[in-house]
């Protein structure tokens, strides 16, 4: 079911929460491309890449400070009600979830910077496909956040079920790794950490799929099962 937005909005302040709407979405699309520039340089061992991830982190937290700046300037201003409020309040929501997902790019980058031997590119590249899976989610949520799109959040939310799974299986194999070879235990800690980020950022785009269903259902779907929140829709 695709929401539109425009019903929930007043014709007052219209285009203040469509500018700050679009501001998230551009906040959206920079933390995408720092985690798939992540994800690339450490699939790439490109030192340069993760460096420049790592460099560009502090755009993301300036979006951050910006966009929450302006929510608290429309509430003080205007003093939203119902719907206008919901959408403000799943605005700053979203934003916190975006700039987390930021910093767990940065700490996933940190992996290109070392090197790995042959044994250890094996479990480099189940956390690669772990990490194309967590982005999918990423872009999924940005594009249901963008049309305000329910049932793509819902689809986003089931989601993140099978990161979960994805998780423990990794961190179980690499935890047999470490046993087998405890000499490698400093350097696949950060392979355990990265594992870690990807798994949070999971977690982050089920948030933000649920302040979606929050703004357009008027619903807290937070604690509540997959197939409660699938009746409620």
């Amino acid at each position: 079911m695709e929401h539109n937005i425009n019903k929930h909005i007043s014709g007052r302040f219209n285009e203040e929460l469509e500018n700050v709407r679009n501001h998230v979405l551009n906040m959206g699309g920079l933390v995408e491309q720092q985690l798939n520039s992540a994800l690339d340089a450490v699939s790439n061992g490109d030192a340069d890449l993760a460096q420049k991830v790592r460099e560009n982190d502090y755009k993301v937290n300036a979006m951050e400070v910006n966009i929450d700046e302006e929510c608290t300037r429309i509430i003080a201003r205007r003093q939203p009600a119902a719907s206008d409020l919901r959408l403000v309040i799943a605005i700053a929501k979203t934003i916190a979830d975006l700039e987390r997902i930021g910093d767990e790019a940065e700490r996933i980058a940190k992996v290109a910077l070392d090197s790995f031997t042959k044994d250890q590119q094996d479990l480099l590249v189940n956390i690669e496909n772990m990490g194309r899976q967590v982005s999918k989610m990423l872009h999924d949520v940005l594009d249901a956040f963008a049309r305000m799109d329910v049932q793509c959040a819902f689809e986003v939310h089931k989601e993140d079920a099978k990161v979960d799974r994805e998780y423990e299986a990794i961190t179980r194999q690499i935890m047999t790794y470490m046993m087998e070879d405890p000499r490698s235990i400093p350097k696949i800690m950060d392979l355990v950490w990265s594992v870690r980020s990807l798994e949070r950022i999971g977690d982050r785009c089920q948030n933000i799929a649920e302040y979606i269903i929050y703004f357009v259902n008027g619903k807290d779907i937070r604690h509540t099962s997959q197939e409660d929140i699938e009746k409620s829709l």
